[in-house]
């Protein structure tokens, strides 16, 4: 019966070494913040406050995303379709 565990044991370290391996990409979003995707072509990511999405300005921005992309975003994250200056000013206004 033992022997049965190792290859369980096996594909369990597997798994979680995948796992950690997923998830360590996603742990420089400190808590309190969001990553986004800024860009039509080339895509720049973000990580901002989570607080920005009660401005009504950044909420535009959102809106835009959703009119051009649904709710189906093609890098898995949030993508903001605008140019990243203008991503910046808005953020910037944000911030003062």
């Amino acid at each position: 019966m033992g022997f049965r565990l190792l290859p369980m044991i096996s594909s369990a370290k597997h798994i979680y070494k995948l796992q950690s391996a997923l998830t360590r990409n996603h742990s420089d979003v400190p808590k309190g913040h969001f990553a986004v995707y800024i860009g039509k072509t080339e895509k720049k990511r973000f990580v901002v406050p989570i607080t920005y999405l009660n401005h009504p300005s950044f909420q535009k921005l959102l809106r835009q995303a959703e009119e051009e992309f649904g709710f189906h975003h093609s890098m898995g994250g949030l993508t903001i379709p605008c140019n990243v200056d203008a991503f910046v000013d808005v953020t910037s206004q944000l911030n003062t």
